[in-house]
């Protein structure tokens, strides 16, 4: 048995809002519950709903922006920069900018639509 596992084919979740989202890792692409890795684009003027997730969640920007509202401060982060947002935490994700974003986001536990906890959904 392999101690590795190389994904070269992560799984495109299909969004209605624009998003590109290819999971690497996580329930969808190889049932892993435990952490999620995903590669992201945010096109410009895209934002979600208010939620406050049941994970931590880490996000590394590679190219451009993206905006959190994480308990009422705003935070701006630009390409290599990174944070750490903690679960139970209210935060809603946008990018309010004229470019797309692109980043990298880590779940722990992984990313679910029963975690997340979306406002208005």
């Amino acid at each position: 048995m392999k101690k590795y596992q190389i994904q070269d084919n992560p799984i495109i979740i299909p969004t209605s809002d624009g998003k590109l989202i290819k999971e690497h890792f996580g329930l969808l692409s190889d049932v892993n519950s435990k952490i999620s890795i995903a590669h992201m684009i945010a096109p410009a003027g895209w934002q979600e709903p208010f939620q406050r997730p049941e994970f931590d969640e880490y996000t590394f920007i590679i190219k451009g922006k993206k905006q959190f509202i994480i308990d009422g401060d705003t935070v701006i982060l630009e390409a290599g920069q990174s944070i750490k947002v903690q679960k139970d935490t209210r935060v809603q994700y946008s990018n309010p900018f004229n470019e797309a974003c692109e980043y990298i986001a880590i779940c722990l536990p992984a990313f679910s639509m029963e975690l997340v906890n979306r406002e208005n959904e």
